[in-house]
């Protein structure tokens, strides 16, 4: 493969997202360049950093993950000598001076935040979820729980509900309200600067 940057995100849905969005904003991923990979699980970022390091060691390697999973991210940096674990390694601001963004919660969080849940709760009517939902929202753990969190629960809870649901929010949702992490990961993928 061959790039002149590498976006890697832990899921397929945080690659759909970036696509759709770059896709909206009329940024040709391809023609600039720019490859957004699935790990599959932040757990593999060391493995992806050291085989794109050494396949292009001038390639722009840039991430978004999610907050709980900084330490991960961390690690990888560590590990193909970019972090030096004694000197300011967990400063956010240090990490996304490398390019590495990370998502208030996870990217699902961000935007439902970022369009709302009533707008959310729309797109799950039009895809014919809504009778289903309902059901979801009535059971004992998720009841006493916010709109914003039973729809977290309804993309995380069937198999390509992320997916599909980070496809519709990237879609929906207005350009000046994109969540700060995506917006800058792929500014900084596209060579706009950290």
């Amino acid at each position: 493969m061959t790039s002149e940057a590498v976006v890697l995100v832990e899921g397929v849905s945080d690659q759909v997202a970036l696509e759709v969005l770059a896709r909206r904003r009329e940024m040709d991923l391809t023609a600039a360049g720019v490859t957004v990979v699935a790990m599959h699980g932040i757990t593999n970022i060391g493995h992806f950093l050291a085989r794109f390091r050494a396949a292009d060691p001038g390639v722009r390697i840039t991430g978004l993950y999610d907050e709980a999973e900084e330490r991960f991210v961390l690690r990888g940096l560590e590990q193909v000598g970019l972090v030096n674990s004694a000197v300011g390694s967990d400063d956010r601001a240090w990490l996304e001076s490398l390019g590495f963004f990370g998502c208030s919660v996870d990217l699902e969080d961000e935007l439902i935040r970022a369009l709302g849940p009533e707008a959310v709760e729309r797109l799950v009517a039009a895809q014919g979820q809504l009778r289903s939902f309902r059901t979801l929202q009535k059971q004992p753990a998720l009841r006493d729980r916010s709109l914003h969190d039973q729809l977290r629960r309804l993309m995380s809870g069937r198999s390509g509900g992320k997916e599909r649901y980070a496809a519709l929010m990237a879609e929906a949702v207005a350009p000046e309200r994109v969540p700060r992490p995506l917006a800058r990961v792929l500014a900084c993928a596209s060579g706009g600067g950290r």
